[in-house]
């Protein structure tokens, strides 16, 4: 459900905590220089002439030791020597990255930059040991020049950078090997599939009220498919009575597009919070003052778990609230909400992340290619994506399956985990191919979620 996400300075510690270290470091060494090597054979095994690019550290130990586990199965291997000034790659048909480890930070500087530059343009695979050089693997960030790898062989398991973009862009496939280090509690974790057991499911005696009441607030005109999309991927999560309130003039439409929602108008909506569980404000609402009022009156006057998206993020100011509330937005809804430029948060995902936590007190899933769900008091817990996904409607989508598990009383950050996941399987459960759709995710969740039991 929650696999570990390892920081450069929690794998020191899982090293030292290794018994007999440091003098055993050679030991541990051997181990994870061999297993490149195991893995280029398996994975690479019509390569023949091989470069092993060797930084001054122990991940360049660990690729020394790759290097004689590779020349003594047969291989053609070349070791450059970066901390010598080596830069000559000769014709090889495979590259091992063991340049930058898990310890570096910050910007390659020359020679080591021009040198990643020559094996990026190699135009051959490349293997990165533990983490792709020039990559931060505490945080995923990419100041400079970085590698970018075909393969990784991490040791242990997973880093941070490997799996938070803009590094995870750069890692490729990663294998995760055994060195015989013991697990580490860590900050940070990665989300399975297997975190959609924690969904309440219905139970006997459930009503339709129970089993998940759900609010949706939105759908102005030009927009109804949003709240429409909202609404039927709460259904579909399982929801088992879902509202819409909308503007007057919506409402004709609202009836053609999601047949199960009842229909309110927005001067109803503060009564039509007194039926619901939970509220997912903003799909397709406006921009207007008038409607920033009021989100901010239905959350300030309200006590009910809400998921705040799209147009409700617009303008957003800290609020004073006791009941759950998940922010769900996208790296420029993000970069609005904290004064910064899209750019900034897709480059610095994990701090960004933390900054919108501090100043909303609240969850916050940071949407795109690994979605991060930050709380306060809590590392990130970091989501896989699907390419697919980058299409109109799925992230209103998104905000119906967030709505209908708070309305069935989970946890607010699991359930904004859990939603993400379940967003993801479903995309990948919708079909292969092109023309993916919002509504096919929707369609697609209750098979995700029968899986799951």
């Amino acid at each position: 459900m929650l696999e570990p996400l390892y920081t450069a300075a929690e794998m020191r510690a899982a090293e030292e905590a290794y018994p007999g270290y440091p003098d055993t470091i050679p030991e541990l060494m051997e181990r994870a220089g061999r297993s490149v090597a195991e893995t280029v054979l398996r994975d690479f095994a019509e390569a023949r002439r091989i470069t092993v690019v060797c930084g001054g550290g122990s991940n360049g130990g660990d690729g020394r030791v790759a290097a004689r586990h590779l020349e003594q199965a047969g291989r053609d291997v070349r070791v450059v020597d970066a901390k010598a000034g080596e830069a000559e790659l000769g014709e090889p048909e495979l590259i091992v990255d063991a340049l930058f480890g898990t310890g570096f930070a910050g910007e390659p500087r020359e020679p080591a930059a021009r040198l990643i530059e020559r094996i990026n343009a190699a135009g051959v695979p490349v293997v990165a040991v533990d983490v792709p050089s020039g990559v931060d693997s505490s945080t995923g960030e990419v100041a400079g020049a970085a590698v970018e790898a075909t393969a990784t062989v991490t040791f242990h398991g997973e880093k941070v950078g490997l799996r938070v973009t803009p590094g995870g862009y750069r890692a490729g496939r990663v294998t995760t090997v055994d060195i015989g280090l013991a697990p580490l509690e860590t900050r940070h974790a990665r989300v399975t599939e297997a975190i959609l057991g924690l969904v309440p499911r219905r139970r006997a005696h459930d009503t339709k009220y129970t089993a998940g009441s759900l609010l949706v607030v939105g759908g102005s005109r030009g927009m109804t498919g949003a709240a429409a999309l909202a609404a039927r991927a709460a259904f579909r999560a399982d929801a088992g009575y879902v509202t819409v309130a909308a503007p007057q003039e919506s409402l004709p439409v609202l009836e053609t597009l999601v047949l199960e929602a009842v229909k309110r108008p927005l001067g109803e909506v503060l009564d039509a919070a007194g039926r619901a569980r939970s509220l997912a404000l903003g799909p397709g609402l406006g921009r207007s003052d008038e409607r920033r009022a009021l989100v901010r009156r239905l959350l300030e006057g309200t006590d009910l778990p809400a998921v705040v998206d799209a147009d409700a993020l617009f303008g957003l100011e800290p609020f004073a609230r006791s009941g759950p509330t998940v922010l769900t937005p996208h790296s420029g809804e993000l970069a609005r909400l904290l004064g910064v430029e899209a750019a900034w948060v897709d480059a610095h995902r994990l701090e960004a992340l933390a900054r919108a936590v501090e100043r909303f007190r609240c969850v916050v899933l940071l949407k795109g290619a690994g979605t991060l769900v930050g709380a306060p008091g809590h590392g990130a817990l970091v989501c896989d994506g699907a390419p697919r996904l980058a299409t109109a409607g799925t992230g209103d989508v998104l905000t119906g399956i967030v709505g209908a598990f708070l309305a069935k009383g989970m946890d607010a950050r699991l359930a904004a985990a859990a939603a993400a996941s379940a967003h993801t399987a479903a995309a990948v459960a919708a079909g292969p191919g092109s023309g993916l759709v919002a509504s096919d995710v929707v369609e697609a969740l209750p098979r995700v979620l029968e899986r799951a039991l």
